[in-house]
């Protein structure tokens, strides 16, 4: 889709190409009045009219959504038959740009990025609102090297997208609760996947692989393996408090996303003072 790019989509005009899928390319536009830029979701699917209406009320939805830590949807429109969200722009990128497939972070990093995530699905599941496709893609760093979470609802318009490529889906269906694929999510679901998302930084690798097919039934049936298996670094409160969160039953998770956050700082720091406690004095 870097044909685009030069452009004007609404008042703005494309520069670059920031990110692209088979659902939708996200460019970097530049307000072709004010010289203020912002970030520019052009859907390249064909919706009918059911689906432009169902996307039009998503879209007024997560406009409501103020939040330090969830990425503001500024405008939405058609264009030329290409429906498109403008969105204020993260300059830092995903933070599966900054931390690529495979690394290790250290805990602290990890619990910090928790706290900000869980803070932001906090605020939308008390306004009823489900993410459903939380991931490292699209979790985005902000000019002060926050944490912002994007692409609030598209998960549901996506799923109803024939172009969604295979790799996509199965890319995201390694992040989804056992009661997502039983299309019955909740608020827990995105504890779940949050909780998918620590264990792959804290291990280098998600809990289960495969297909469409084998990670349903993994995330369906298949006790989660135990992080320490993959590091031995991680402590045994840290690693429950991560399973806890994979339970298999939304019931058997934390309370609450926050919980979940509370729980892990809490393990954190006790792992550290049991790692670096003073000696008594003699």
């Amino acid at each position: 889709m870097s044909q685009r790019i030069g452009q004007q989509v609404g008042t703005y005009r494309l520069l670059r190409v920031l990110g692209e899928g088979g659902f939708a390319t996200v460019y970097l536009g530049e307000h072709v009045h004010l010289g203020t830029l912002a970030a520019l979701k052009l859907l390249h699917v064909t919706f009918s009219s059911e689906d432009l209406e169902a996307f039009r009320r998503e879209a007024q939805l997560i406009a409501r959504l103020e939040h330090p830590h969830i990425v503001r949807v500024l405008d939405y429109d058609v264009q030329a038959g290409t429906p498109f969200l403008v969105m204020s722009f993260a300059p830092g990128g995903t933070l599966r740009g900054v931390h690529p497939k495979g690394m290790v972070l250290p805990l602290t990093k990890v619990v910090g990025y928790v706290a900000q995530v869980s803070e932001a699905l906090q605020y939308a599941h008390d306004r009823g609102i489900i993410h459903r496709d939380v991931k490292p893609e699209n979790l985005l760093v902000g000019a002060r090297q926050e944490v912002l979470l994007g692409d609030f609802g598209i998960a549901v318009l996506s799923q109803r997208s024939r172009s969604v490529s295979t790799q996509e889906v199965v890319g995201t269906a390694a992040y989804m609760a056992p009661e997502q694929f039983r299309g019955k999510p909740g608020v827990a679901s995105d504890q779940y996947a949050l909780a998918v998302v620590v264990y792959e930084w804290l291990t280098g690798e998600r809990p289960f692989s495969g297909s469409f097919v084998e990670l349903a039934s993994q995330h369906l049936l298949t006790p989660a393996p135990g992080l320490r298996e993959k590091n031995a670094g991680i402590s045994s409160a840290v690693e429950r408090v991560v399973l806890t969160a994979l339970a298999k039953e939304p019931t058997q998770r934390f309370d609450s996303v926050k919980g979940f956050a509370l729980a892990l700082a809490q393990a954190s720091q006790a792992t550290a003072s049991t790692c670096f406690s003073p000696r008594p004095f003699q």
